[in-house]
This record gives C-alpha cells, structure tokens and sequence, in this order.
C-alpha cells in the first residue's frame, strides 16, 4: 500500500518567525483521521527565522529526532547539553521522565529543520541527550542508515523499533528500498523531485508505505528520508 501525501494539503502555520508544516496533527491543526503514523506521532517541517527559536520547554515519554536541512540549530536543555549542528546532521533527545530543552536559530541564515517525534516502547526511560555530525557525502546515491533501536547498528539508538535513513540520489539515477511483511514507512521528499512506484513527489511532500518495496527515481537532486517501522495493528 502505498499513499501519497501532497505538501498543499498538509496542516501549516505562519508565526512570522516560524513557518510550518504538519505531516500528522499538531498545535492548531487538529485532524482525528491524521494523528499519527504507526509509532511516528509528528514531523514538522519547520523554518525559523535567524535570532528566533523555541524557548526552554518541557517534553515527557517521547524520542525526538531533529534532522537539518539548511541553517543552523543550537540545542539547549535542563541536562546541561549545548551543541549546534548543520546540515544533514542529527540531534535526539529520550524525553523520558521529563526533561526541559530550547531549539534556536543562532545563526544568519534561515535554519529548516524536521522535527521528529516517536513514541517510545514504554515510559519512563531516563532523559538522554546526543547528536551525530554525518557525513554529507555518505547519503550520495546510497541510503544512510542514522537512527535504529538499541537492538540495531545505525550509530543513533532511540527506545523503540525505528529505524531512520537518509538518501541524496543525483539526478536519473535509480535506487530500491525494501519494506518488508510485518513492516510501514514513511517517506518525506525534502528536496527536489522523485518518481517513487510510479508516483511523482515534489519537494516537500510525503508518502506512507505499507509492506510494499519501492523503486525510487530521482527526476531532480532529491533529498530524502525514511522512517521503517514495525507495522500497526
């Protein structure tokens, strides 16, 4: 099964220093048939302004991922961590029994980032904190394995069975991606432009994919990433 989910009919928001997009329900846009995917419960696609962010706030029982696109996130939380990443790296965060964090834009440019949220296999895990500088290259016409379960081998290890990938496939070229019985996906087109099993995505739109392998094709530069997950019941 496969459905595609167009970038214009997705939730937004415009805060002036913040624009997003919703790929489930989140903030104002609440719609009871789209709050979540399997275990994933958001991605955001958001764009902040330079000087602005997300002040210290507090989290609780979820596992968030936020993948850079462009600009510069600096992370700050009540654990004592600071750290500022770029493009195509990762920050995560085990909210576990609570913890306070802020995300700002510090730099110049305008920072685009996906913000991630997965529900762990149980509550109360011990808040935790870390980040991954990847290697731009090593997601060129080849899929980049990021976050997995601890049971897993990718070099992010979140609390459940999720496993994260990213891909930068150069125009023309093609490249397989298997989701196999017992297992969904989702993919987000962040950049440029893919025929996925016959289906075109534009940048910026989405697609749910359950136990069926896709055949992707990259009609632009495209940037993507998947999140492989065990199938809901």
């Amino acid at each position: 099964m496969l459905k595609k989910i167009d970038s214009k009919n997705m939730g937004n928001s415009n805060h002036g220093w913040l624009k997003s997009l919703f790929h489930f329900s989140f903030a104002d846009y609440q719609n009871p048939e789209n709050i979540n995917f399997g275990v994933l419960r958001v991605i955001n696609d958001d764009l902040v302004a330079s000087g602005t962010g997300f002040d210290l706030h507090p989290h609780r029982d979820m596992e968030i991922i936020s993948y850079v696109i462009n600009g510069e996130l600096t992370h700050g939380d009540s654990m004592g961590n600071k750290n500022t990443i770029s493009r195509g790296h990762v920050q995560y965060m085990s909210a576990g029994t609570g913890v306070f964090h802020s995300e700002h834009n510090l730099g110049k440019d305008e920072l685009r980032f996906l913000q991630i949220w997965i529900f762990p296999d149980k509550k109360g895990y011990d808040p935790n904190y870390g980040d991954y500088r990847f290697d731009w290259n090593d997601r060129v016409n080849q899929w980049l394995h990021m976050v997995s379960s601890k049971e897993g081998n990718a070099p992010i290890k979140i609390n459940q069975d999720v496993n994260i990938y990213s891909l930068a496939l150069e125009k023309a070229n093609e490249i397989d991606f298997a989701v196999n019985e017992g297992r969904q996906a989702y993919l987000v087109q962040i950049e440029g432009k893919s025929l996925i099993n016959g289906i075109h995505l534009n940048d910026r739109d989405g697609m749910e994919i359950v136990e069926e392998n896709l055949s992707i094709k990259a009609e632009e530069n495209s940037h993507i990433l998947v999140i492989e997950m065990k199938k809901d019941n």
